[in-house]
């Protein structure tokens, strides 16, 4: 009998050994850090909206998993975030935003406490947005000292090439063991960036009207990279109303410069702009401020999109 219990103890021994190696296990594992690859193993950007994410993926190429936090079709000025979301920062190996631009990725980026973020901002500082008008509503609130700033710096293509020169500095840290890969993925977009700011340059040099009009004041960068002048019927916020005295300025500048075309944007309903282009006799156009990707955009991707913009600036300003 006293060998039978003594079995029995010795077999309970065992098994209680087990199952605290197994504690110990999980114990250690759960004391890692929160991993930052993706399913497969791979690296995971999180970016705050388009451009930004053109730009990881090009230059991450097939090395690491791109998410924007704005889904396609959303405007992401009044962007807001969903759990799921916020905690995507935290776990992430990198973060790729625009403070400023949109308050709740902000907020959840200082929560998240993740060391490997680049804010766009202290690559390309933001420029105070031109109105040309103290009736413009800028829609956005700020001091008397301090005034709105244009946050549609992409659409200077050499501006996103400094940011893409930067994402790629960051990720060969990261990952040193494809640090080859990325400087030839960002030398490669970077060269499409020069050729596309050549074609501007050259398409817009000689042109009748070099004044545009747009229902959002987000070519700002653009206007002033190519030697144009940007006339917005809207400020920063593109849903925001504008005011009788806005409207009947915007139809004696449109007059004054013998416009043809008022542009509105894909994002955006192009309502205020078939009004106004309706009382001055005028047509109107699309102009992408390239804040999304949709099935309605005129182009696969950025180049293409920017390309498209090229081709209807050049077309309303009667260039040669």
């Amino acid at each position: 009998m006293k060998m039978v219990l003594m079995s029995v103890s010795a077999s309970r021994m065992g098994v209680l050994c087990c199952m605290l190696i197994l504690l110990a296990v999980s114990g250690c594992a759960s004391a890692r850090p929160a991993s930052s690859s993706g399913p497969r193993g791979e690296l995971t950007i999180v970016t705050a909206f388009y451009p930004l994410q053109f730009v990881a993926q090009r230059v991450s190429g097939g090395h690491a998993a791109v998410m924007n936090l704005t889904q396609p079709g959303a405007e992401p000025h009044d962007l807001e975030l969903t759990p799921r979301q916020v905690a995507s920062l935290t776990t992430a190996t990198l973060v790729i935003y625009e403070r400023g631009f949109q308050p709740a990725v902000d907020e959840a980026v200082v929560q998240s406490e993740n060391r490997q973020v680049i804010d766009t901002t202290t690559i390309v500082p933001l420029r105070p947005l031109a109105v040309g008008s103290d009736d413009l509503d800028t829609g956005q609130r700020t001091g008397d000292d301090h005034p709105a700033l244009d946050p549609h710096v992409w659409l200077d293509p050499t501006a996103l090439g400094r940011i893409a020169r930067v994402v790629q500095q960051r990720l060969s840290i990261i990952d040193p063991d494809h640090a080859t890969d990325y400087a030839r993925n960002a030398a490669t977009l970077n060269r499409q960036l020069r050729s596309l700011d050549r074609s501007f340059h050259l398409g817009l040099a000689h042109c009748v009207r070099p004044e545009f009009m747009t229902t959002h004041a987000a070519f700002g960068y653009l206007a002033q990279r190519y030697h144009l002048t940007q006339i917005a019927i809207s400020g920063l916020n593109p849903d925001a109303e504008p005011s009788p005295a806005r409207i009947a300025e915007v139809q004696r500048l449109a007059q004054d410069h013998g416009l043809t075309t008022i542009f509105s944007e894909t994002l955006v309903s192009p309502a205020v702009a078939q009004a106004i282009a309706g009382d001055l006799g005028l047509v109107t156009d699309v102009l992408d401020p390239i804040e999304g990707i949709t099935d309605q955009s005129r182009g696969q991707d950025y180049l293409s999109v920017m390309s498209s913009n090229l081709a209807a600036l050049r077309k309303a300003g009667g260039c040669s």
